[in-house]
């Protein structure tokens, strides 16, 4: 189900469905930069009752976290909802969704804009679970309270394309950006290390155009929902990661091998780098639940800062050679800056030969 595009004078929701940090006194400034960038757009920032009480009550109460969730989309006023942040336990509030009609009624009849990107891969496959289409996107903190005098503008014409209903391309950014290591308040208007970018779509499989509706996230959320583990994993990850997967399998959280059909997998890998070791453990789980037989294209987020960047290329080409579908590589979505959009629902066309993505789908209702 697709909501409505936004208008200027909208009001936008702002949840912490993972970490709590927006609400910590040190992140301060980055509130209010946040603020004053959504302000900029021509939105009304909302604070949902709970997003900024900070990391332990928002770690300790995951009903709270739904509680904000259901006031978003119950206000009819509030157009969109963002995410605040990532984190690693979004998982937490899966029974507090799906145990309670009410909230899973709200949430059906009411579709709205809801972008995010990290640990709420978690949330959009929860939502899409409950029918609505969502938005792989930018995030509160990491993109709207971005440190430079401005949005990164890559980002900034993505999050426009919120305010159209407008088909379009997936088009490569001409840089890419290091991640930051300092953000203190200081920092607000130091520029990133910026790198031309001189690669730009990398074509992995078939060269041929395929379509399908997108669907994926973050591969190593991915991973914890379906249980991958890996040797390296201290005891706390190790459970993090099977509590979670008891929770996703409980409610059938992960779509069937049915539900893959015909879609564009998107992917993409973390700010903890994970090694394509790793990565091939998680696409080896997909691979046995039959969902790499089904889809009909793969598209792979740029890795941060280039981490492994040659190694999946190796990888990925040699892994994915025998499902003969359109691969495209070093995509901007995900955890590499800057990031864009990728509508989770909505058609799209890889044309792997040409080195071109489209959305070939209206975003919205509108």
């Amino acid at each position: 189900m697709k909501a409505n595009k936004l208008s200027v004078g909208d009001k936008v929701a702002i949840v912490s469905l993972s970490s709590g940090m927006l609400g910590e006194p040190w992140a301060k400034h980055e509130l209010e930069l946040g603020d004053k960038r959504l302000k900029e757009l021509g939105l009304v920032p909302m604070y949902m009752k709970n997003a900024l009480k900070g990391i332990e009550f928002v770690k300790d109460n995951p009903q709270k976290r739904v509680e904000d969730l259901k006031s978003a989309f119950e206000n009819k006023d509030v157009k969109a909802i963002i995410c605040a942040i990532g984190g690693s336990d979004s998982y937490k509030i899966i029974p507090y969704i799906f145990e309670n009609n009410n909230v899973k009624q709200i949430i059906k009849n009411n579709p709205k804009i809801f972008t995010g990107y990290s640990d709420i891969t978690i949330v959009h496959f929860i939502l899409r679970k409950l029918g609505l289409n969502t938005f792989y996107g930018p995030a509160f903190i990491t993109d709207f309270a971005e440190f430079e005098l401005d949005m990164l503008p890559y980002t900034y014409n993505a999050v426009k394309k919120f305010f159209e209903n407008k088909l379009f391309d997936i088009e490569s950014s001409d840089i890419w950006y290091k991640e930051r290591v300092n953000f203190a308040k200081d920092q607000i208007g130091v520029k990133r290390i910026s790198n031309k970018e001189n690669h730009g779509y990398i074509s992995l499989g078939k060269d041929c155009k395929a379509q399908g509706e997108l669907l994926g996230g973050c591969i190593d959320v991915i991973g914890r929902m379906l249980g991958v583990v890996d040797d390296s994993f201290d005891n706390k990850l190790k459970s993090n990661i099977n509590e979670c997967h008891k929770l996703v399998d409980k409610y059938k959280i992960f779509p069937t091998k049915k539900e893959w059909e015909g879609k564009i997998l998107m992917i993409e890998t973390s700010d903890e780098k994970p090694s394509p070791n790793y990565v091939k453990k998680v696409l080896d789980k997909l691979k046995h639940k039959g969902i790499l037989k089904v889809i009909n294209g793969v598209l792979i987020g740029k890795p941060i800062d280039e981490i492994y960047f040659d190694e999946y290329i190796s990888f990925y080409k040699d892994y994915l050679k025998k499902y003969n579908v359109p691969i495209i590589y070093n995509v901007n979505f995900g955890h590499s800056y800057p990031r864009g959009i990728m509508p989770i629902g909505v058609k799209c066309e890889v044309d792997a030969k040409n080195k071109k993505i489209k959305i070939i789908e209206k975003m919205f209702n509108n």
